[in-house]
């Protein structure tokens, strides 16, 4: 496994330390300071910035944000920055993963999250390879493990996988000795998705501990509120679950707050993440009618009304327009939704480029 070695940035320039400020100039270290105690200080922060980067390469893989720390994340997003700021540029593209190569194996339809690690590998130099099962052998019979072991011949060096089972991508964590990157699996984990709604709500609101966000719709089906949840506690954010009894898990993380009605919840809240409902999973018949949700659940301009000022409005993709959102509120200032999109291809940069890393030392 590699990782970004000391001293060298995505563009494979020295000197440079991920998430450290380069050096003062000369002229200006009479007034910072030049004191050798000052520049202790200042190499020990960046030995602890390096031990987070090896920290976080040594784990290969990204199955779920159960993986990472509250450091790790604040790394991530942080180098997320980084590329955000890469992507404004009129070049958009840096030589981090030059010679790698990524694949795509997606058995579920998708748009932004494929696209996304598409664009993000790219602008990163890494040669990319989508597979999409319905035009694959997956058609003739061949099983997620012999897909696997043909990917492992091949010598690629990454694989994001988004399948319907949940648990897939650890069964290929045991096949492939390359880095594994969970794009969702099943009901059970999106932690790219949770990683770049993070990044979203700190690049609008600022800091997030003591922040209150809402899921807001069918919980029972999303591997996006499950990632979500997590994360959102391990930043100190205040989390609640609003949802109809029918549409929440049996089991909810311990310090989720679970309430039915989200009028009561919305002077509440600073971000409201309206979930899709997901038809393609509903065959239990969990509530009447798409009408009585709607009258309920659906975040319509009136609701929007209710909210605290400033209130963020997220939500995952696809919508549907008129069920769970009104086209009107995804259409508003206060929608984050575009954002949570810029926001995913500068996070999956950062994943991809910590995880598969670049320079000397390469696999």
């Amino acid at each position: 496994m590699s990782f970004p070695p000391p001293g060298r940035d995505f563009y494979g320039r020295l000197p440079f330390d991920p998430m450290v400020p380069p050096p003062k100039p000369a002229r200006v270290r009479e007034v910072t300071g030049g004191t050798r105690k000052n520049r202790a200080a200042t190499e020990k922060a960046r030995k602890y910035q390096r031990e987070e980067v090896v920290e976080l390469a040594r784990r290969r893989h990204l199955l779920d944000v159960d993986d990472l720390e509250g450091e790790e994340m604040e790394h991530i997003l942080e180098t997320a920055r980084s590329f955000s700021e890469v992507m404004r540029r009129p070049i958009k593209k840096v030589p981090s993963l030059r010679g790698k190569t990524v694949v795509n194996l997606f058995y579920e339809p998708s748009t932004r999250t494929r696209l996304s690690f598409e664009v993000a590998a790219k602008r990163l130099s890494a040669d990319v390879l989508n597979f999409t099962a319905s035009t694959s052998s997956v058609e003739k019979g061949e099983s997620l493990k012999d897909t696997a072991l043909t990917l492992r011949a091949m010598g690629v060096d990454a694989v994001i996988v988004r399948h319907p089972a949940a648990g897939a991508p650890w069964l290929l964590r045991r096949w492939l000795d390359v880095c594994v990157i969970n794009a969702g699996d099943g009901m059970h984990a999106h932690p790219t998705q949770a990683l770049l709604d993070l990044f979203t709500m700190r690049e609008r609101l600022g800091g997030l501990e003591g922040r209150t966000i809402a899921y807001v719709g069918d919980i029972l089906h999303s591997r996006v509120a499950r990632s979500g949840f997590k994360a959102c506690l391990a930043m100190g954010m205040r989390v609640i679950a609003v949802a109809p009894p029918t549409l929440l898990p049996s089991f909810v993380p311990p310090g989720v707050e679970v309430q039915h009605d989200l009028d009561e919840v919305l002077p509440r809240c600073d971000v409201l993440y309206i979930l899709r409902i997901q038809k393609e999973r509903q065959t239990e018949g969990r509530f009447p009618s798409l009408q009585e949700y709607v009258s309920l659940y659906q975040l319509n301009m009136e609701r929007l009304g209710k909210a605290r000022p400033g209130v963020l409005v997220m939500h995952p993709g696809p919508m549907n327009r008129g069920v769970e959102i009104a086209s009107e509120v995804a259409d508003a200032p206060h929608a984050a939704i575009t954002s949570q999109v810029a926001a995913g291809v500068a996070v999956r940069m950062a994943v991809l480029f910590l995880l598969l890393g670049s320079g000397e030392g390469g696999v």
